[in-house]
């Protein structure tokens, strides 16, 4: 049996190119050729069944079949709100996983004690449409620039916020256990804005503890990811898993 040739293009129905990256791989690292039987996924909630029609030295065209629309797999809309680590490899490794578990949203925060201040969007955005094609999902997650984290709490002022951090000295509660209470029957209303779960992970040196309390005091719940003390992208892909698993369909 043939394998299956997954692409990404978030216009697929209003072009008839793949885009430049996915026309190369296809071409030169496929060899695929006229005829040859494609899925394309639009990140936007369903693959298509395309044929290619011609293929160049830079360009892939096809023609599609059918379009198949896809259930999601999750409730609401999972929004991980993170400091980058120095470390870029551990970050892009995170996003890659927490794209194969499923999640919605990345938005990089950075904190008082951030070890890093800027991060090339772009380079993870890839790792994450990457992943994407590997685990074929048919939504792909947003990816959001890097944000002071005093900005990101009056950017983000409803739906279900919690923040994650280690000062003993101010009450927590299980983010897994909180997760599981919030109401999923009446399931992903596609006419209204789905509900919003969003979960802000920290530094390697945490959170200042007044932006614990500032985070507290904007109606941000405080929370704990079990008794281990995790790294940065640990804590993320745990965050991650536990919405994924509570809001699971």
């Amino acid at each position: 049996m043939r394998e299956v040739r997954f692409f990404y293009h978030p216009e697929a129905l209003t072009s008839d190119l793949l885009p430049h990256d996915e026309a190369l791989h296809a071409v030169r690292v496929l060899r695929l050729s006229e005829g040859d039987e494609i899925f394309i996924i639009d990140g936007h909630g369903a693959f298509h069944r395309a044929v290619v029609t011609m293929t160049s030295a830079k360009h892939c065209a096809y023609s599609i079949m059918e379009t198949l629309p896809q259930q999601p797999t999750w409730h609401g809309h999972i929004h991980l709100a993170i400091a980058p680590t120095k470390n870029m490899d551990r970050m892009e490794w995170m996003a890659e996983k927490a794209t194969e578990v499923g999640f919605d949203e990345l938005s990089l925060v950075e904190c008082r004690f951030s070890e890093r201040r800027k991060i090339n969007v772009e380079r993870i955005d890839k790792v994450v449409v990457s992943a994407v094609k590997q685990s074929r999902k048919a939504w792909k997650p947003i990816v959001n620039d890097m944000t002071p984290f005093a900005d990101f709490l009056r950017q983000h002022t409803t739906g279900s916020r919690f923040i994650c951090h280690c000062y003993d000295e101010i009450e927590r509660h299980d983010l897994y256990e909180l997760l599981s209470r919030l109401d999923k029957s009446a399931g992903i209303d596609t006419t209204s804005p789905s509900p919003e779960i969003i979960v802000l992970i920290g530094p390697e040196g945490d959170f200042s503890i007044d932006e614990v309390r500032q985070a507290v005091a904007a109606g941000w719940q405080s929370v704990t990811l079990g008794k281990s003390r995790l790294r940065t992208e640990t804590a993320g892909l745990t965050a991650v898993m536990m919405a994924n698993l509570a809001m699971r369909v």
